[in-house]
């Protein structure tokens, strides 16, 4: 003999909870984030443990099977090989120059569309920015590939001047991931500098201040969180690319194509240099977290 239960008390028992959940939004709160955070402390956090775990182990040299004995040697041999040096300090370099490049180029185009531009424009500007975010990845590349190639698009534009394009090598490949980060630095401004008052600028105007000292003393230290937000993007997506560098980059080894290249033979080297782009990253973040730019991401 079965009881079914009541559609009232059902309804009672949901009310009690939902009175339950009002008064106390702590709980409600851990409810709705035990879920994410479990997700990504099993899948991100987890698989950076395993990372960082499986770089002190070794590999045989004969077989090139994973031996999991604890050393250091990895480790050692990052720090004290030239050539990893080397790609680290390119690496950095590298994303240093697309980041610079990104908001040197963003900035007038942010500028424009939102403080010069018709209102009614603007959201067009903006989508028209951000549009290249919706191709292929390899697309895009590619077409960087074809246009400095030789005889391409940037010699026959250089031709009458003398010049010639880059070609591929080091300069292709900052160029080319300037290219496919750059919306990553121009939203940030362009919300920064649509939300800076009007006033500022023309009271910096009547007090006599030119335009690049109102640059200087009004506009720059307003969006600057937002260009050290915008950094965060840049930055990190070009410090861990190895597919640009492979396809326009000619013979330059990035650390991401060190680490591509040392999966199948030396799995746990590939992981020893995997940790190096992490720690850069965070040591990154310490550093422009004072500016303000976490808050602004």
């Amino acid at each position: 003999m079965t009881t079914d239960v009541p559609p009232a008390a059902g309804r009672g028992t949901v009310r009690r909870l939902a009175g339950t959940l009002h008064r106390r939004p702590r709980l409600r709160l851990a409810l709705l984030l035990t879920g994410p955070l479990l997700w990504l402390s099993v899948l991100y956090l987890g698989s950076l443990a395993v990372l960082f775990v499986s770089a002190f182990w070794t590999t045989d040299s004969f077989t090139s099977q994973v031996v999991k004995v604890w050393s250091t040697d990895n480790f050692h041999a990052l720090f004290t090989t030239p050539v990893y040096r080397q790609v680290v300090l390119r690496s950095v370099g590298v994303a240093l120059a697309v980041t610079v490049l990104c908001a040197v180029i963003a900035f007038p185009l942010a500028f424009y569309t939102a403080r010069v531009a018709r209102p009614r424009r603007r959201p067009l500007l903006v989508v028209a920015i951000l549009t290249p975010l919706w191709a292929s990845y390899l697309v895009k590349v590619y077409a960087w590939r074809l246009i400095l190639s030789e005889g391409g698009l940037a010699d026959w534009m250089l031709a009458p001047f003398g010049l010639n394009g880059p070609g591929y090598g080091l300069p292709a490949t900052v160029l080319t991931l300037t290219y496919l980060w750059l919306p990553y630095m121009v939203l940030p401004l362009h919300t920064a500098l649509e939300q800076l008052p009007a006033g500022l600028l023309e009271a910096s105007a009547d007090l006599g201040a030119r335009p690049g000292r109102t640059f200087r003393s009004v506009v720059l230290p307003m969006v600057l969180p937002s260009v050290a937000a915008g950094s965060v993007f840049t930055f990190s997506l070009s410090l861990g690319d190895y597919i640009t560098v492979q396809i326009v980059g000619g013979k330059t080894q990035l650390i991401g194509n060190l680490v591509y290249s040392s999966i199948e033979l030396n799995l746990p080297m590939a992981a020893a240099l995997g940790t190096v782009p992490v720690a850069v990253i965070v040591l990154y973040l310490l550093a422009i977290r004072r500016t303000g730019a976490l808050n602004s991401l």
